[in-house]
């Protein structure tokens, strides 16, 4: 699952996710005590490892959505920020165990845990913050979100291990593309918006309107890292420019690209992704391609798309900040590649 700063800087971006941050600015707060509480340990390794990654930059647009999802519908305990806090340490376990996976150097700028304490304790904290991820779900004591964010966990494994069987396969069809990312990535984001209308009490529409915005949205914003890997910004990307395609992944672009390429042309990315010869000018070469054939171009299409089901799930639900709010979301996502 790849990880993506946003950035928050004064410029023309800022404002589509500005109205977000303002709302659930107390909530955010208390997550971010409960996150340093709850990563803490008297086994010294874990905190160091989980801050590390934990404080490297994101910000946080997975629990921001849980706590806006909630308030949205006039919940008013704590609970939100126990199941906001679960939310980031299921997305952390996550990325601690894809940096292993895929043995990445760099994430967010800095090294990988992994390259710093090694595999083992890498996937090991991850599994710590799972545990505490679940500890916290148990104290808000509804049994409907902690179904529903144990039942994103198993998906978000299963992703994994799709992914995992998919590597550098080049035969990989957009209908398996879009299984693993739904998994890897979409999963989580729709889980992280229904529980908040989940422990407010709304009604089984509401819940469906913000687990279907949360699906999409994540679809939406999974195909733009993707997009972004072949020629986008590292600082907007939360990891180096190529790194998809030096790590021999099988993204929409390189799909696209595959089948609409010449023999040459495939056997170019027959040679780049699965006999892993990625160097830089490889990578000048994919991006040519990748032009040529307007890979993507359609990748960012079927963005809009995912983020034009996202705002309709939305649609039915009275007018309120909240809502506009996570409309801007799906407009701020996309716009990472203007």
């Amino acid at each position: 699952m790849l990880g993506v700063v946003l950035n928050l800087e004064d410029g023309k971006r800022e404002p589509s996710i500005r109205k977000l941050i303002d709302l659930t600015a107390a909530g955010l707060g208390e997550v971010n005590k409960l996150i340093l509480s709850k990563a803490g340990s008297d086994v010294e390794m874990i905190p160091e490892i989980a801050n590390h990654l934990i404080s490297s930059g994101g910000k946080r647009l997975r629990p921001m959505v849980t706590l806006a999802s909630a308030e949205m519908f006039g919940y008013s305990g704590d609970g939100h920020v126990k199941l906001a806090t679960s939310v980031e340490f299921m997305h952390t376990a996550t990325l601690l165990h894809d940096d292993v996976v895929d043995e990445s150097d760099m994430r967010r700028g800095r090294k990988t845990a992994r390259t710093i304490w090694g595999n083992q304790a890498s996937v090991l904290v991850g599994d710590f913050l799972l545990g505490q991820a679940f500890r916290m779900m148990v104290e808000v004591g509804s049994l409907d979100a902690l179904d529903i964010l144990s039942t994103a966990a198993s998906i978000i494994a299963e992703g994994e291990v799709m992914q995992l069987a998919a590597a550098k396969n080049l035969e990989t069809t957009e209908d398996e593309y879009f299984s693993v990312i739904k998994a890897k990535t979409a999963a989580l984001f729709s889980a992280a918006a229904e529980v908040g209308p989940v422990i407010a009490g709304a009604s089984r529409n509401d819940r469906a309107a913000l687990r279907s915005y949360g699906m999409n949205l994540g679809l939406a914003f999974q195909l733009i890292d993707d997009a972004l890997d072949y020629g986008g910004d590292t600082k907007k990307l939360g990891k180096n420019v190529g790194d998809d395609f030096r790590e021999g992944k099988v993204t929409l672009p390189v799909i696209l690209c595959y089948r609409r390429g010449s023999s040459e042309e495939r056997a170019f990315w027959k040679q780049a992704i699965e006999d892993n010869i990625a160097d830089d000018a490889a990578l000048e070469k994919a991006m040519a391609l990748m032009a040529r054939h307007g890979a993507i171009t359609d990748t960012i299409g079927r963005a809009r798309h995912f983020g034009e089901i996202a705002r309709d799930a939305l649609a039915p639900l009275p007018a309120t900040t909240y809502k506009s709010a996570l409309i801007d979301v799906i407009d701020f996502c996309i716009s990472r590649v203007v």
